[in-house]
């Protein structure tokens, strides 16, 4: 891979919104150039998505996310991709992962509460032919996602000892 477009890619991770302008100025490229190397990763699928991360608590939206582990069984003739096909169509799945070690398949769901991700892997997950068993794991805290810092460090004041 050429090394400017591995920089523009970069850029890109860590801030979608950074201009042509700013990424010519840091990859001794025209504005132009990078605008049409732009379009090009677009259009080859190399990029695929702009996203914006979204720190849900401070707005008000407690939504509840859950790492589920699941050990699946494979249909005759028919691979992984089969059954992360099916799941990933779920939209509360958030992402779907193929695993080495215990588990198979490791998928993030979101929900309004837990009861919503408990009744969508009892029904929509755990029932699926291919799945064998699932190991559902509650996220209490995110402290960083795709890279960015959700939270602020918390500060601990300490009361002054005097002897």
């Amino acid at each position: 891979m050429d090394e400017k477009i591995r920089h523009i890619l970069e850029i890109l991770e860590n801030d979608a919104r950074t201009s042509p302008e700013e990424i010519a100025s840091l990859t001794d490229m025209s504005a132009q150039e990078v605008s049409q190397t732009i379009a090009k990763l677009e259009e080859t699928g190399v990029i695929r998505h702009y996203k914006t991360i979204v720190d849900w608590d401070l707005v008000g939206e407690n939504y509840v996310y859950a790492v589920i582990e699941l050990k699946v069984t494979l249909e005759r003739n028919q691979g992984y991709q089969a059954i992360a096909e099916r799941i990933y169509k779920f939209p509360e799945v958030r992402s779907v992962r193929l695993l080495s070690g215990d588990y198979d398949i490791s998928l993030t769901v979101r929900g309004k509460s837990m009861k919503d991700v408990a009744f969508f892997v009892a029904e929509k997950i755990a029932t699926l032919d291919q799945v064998q068993s699932t190991s559902t794991h509650f996220v209490l805290k995110t402290y960083k996602e795709d890279g960015v810092i959700l939270h602020e460090p918390e500060t601990i004041e300490r009361l002054p000892v005097s002897f």
